[in-house]
């Protein structure tokens, strides 16, 4: 297998996103190759000295897509990027998943443009593990990439939450709440209430019903929760708070360590044809290997073929 990583991505590039491949290197298996994308010099630059990089290649770009760029425009315009590159590469089948913490949008036109949406799949996701009391995952989508979803998108992310949940956590029979602002059936807005009823019914999943948010850290019903992308990255960006303001009062405790997103480094978009990893733009180079290692995660899980399991089930 081989992963491809761009090294030029993200707030801390080349430095962290180089350390965090090195580090990535020391934990995962002999037969996983990792493919830097990214200017050459300023990767050996950014390594330890005398470091040894015979054990990845190297593709060399002379082009970075920016945290500021246009997303589109930058991505067809910097063709030699190393994010743009790193799509071709995936595209023709030369590495088998790609993974980067640089330009989200960039990142979203790739994965939707080169490597297209899963037949069947009307909206792809992205999802966040969030702490909660059970000790058990539990998985947030939509977190950011759809800020409107209509009811039928909602379902779906039930539906595609629940193989996530089966392919890398391995939870059986996945419950499936959704965020709304009372347990009742008919709270909520209109998306949502129209939800419910294409939930409430169907036996694609275990649905558990509405979950509020002052239950999320702690009801133990659910192990999917799903919202619209505009709630989900509400919630996430809340817990990313939260533990900030945990870490700055000099509290230690590992339960509220679960939510240092350091821990988790990245989320595959789900819902396109090849494995694609996005990581934090803030990412250190922990973060950035545990992106790394949990792309070989969703790679040895088999996930993408799982998810298009979807649409032959229709």
């Amino acid at each position: 297998m081989r992963i491809g990583i761009d090294i030029m991505g993200g707030d801390y590039a080349p430095e962290a996103t180089v350390s965090g491949a090195i580090l990535a290197l020391k934990e995962i298996p002999d037969n996983i190759e990792l493919i830097l994308f990214g200017e050459k010099e300023s990767i050996i630059r950014s390594s330890d000295s005398g470091f040894d990089f015979s054990g990845m290649e190297i593709v060399e770009t002379s082009e970075s897509i920016t945290m500021s760029d246009h997303p589109y425009k930058a991505f067809f315009s910097k063709k030699k990027s190393s994010i743009y590159k790193g799509f071709q590469q995936l595209r023709s089948g030369k590495i088998d998943a790609f993974c980067s913490a640089g330009n989200t949008g960039a990142m979203m036109i790739g994965a939707t443009q080169i490597i297209n949406v899963i037949p069947g799949i009307i909206r792809p996701s992205i999802a966040a593990r969030i702490p909660n009391m059970s000790g058990r995952p539990l998985i947030l989508l939509d977190v950011g990439l759809n800020p409107d979803s209509r009811p039928d998108v909602l379902y779906q992310y039930g539906v595609i939450g629940k193989i996530y949940a089966k392919s890398l956590f391995k939870i059986e029979d996945p419950k499936i709440g959704l965020v709304n602002i009372g347990v009742e059936e008919e709270k909520g807005n209109l998306a949502s209430k129209a939800a419910y009823q294409l939930m409430k019914d169907e036996i694609d999943f275990n649905f558990v019903g509405n979950v509020e948010a002052n239950e999320i850290f702690t009801d133990p019903r659910c192990n999917v929760l799903v919202s619209d992308g505009f709630v989900g990255n509400v919630l996430l960006k809340e817990a990313e708070g939260f533990y900030k303001l945990i870490k700055s009062r000099n509290i230690n405790d590992d339960f509220f360590e679960l939510f240092n997103f350091e821990n988790f480094g990245g989320t595959p978009i789900l819902g396109v044809c090849k494995p694609v990893v996005v990581g934090h733009g803030i990412s250190n180079d922990v973060a950035i290997k545990n992106m790394i290692l949990h792309t070989w995660e969703v790679l040895k899980s088999n996930l993408v073929e799982n998810l298009k399991s979807i649409t032959s089930n229709d």
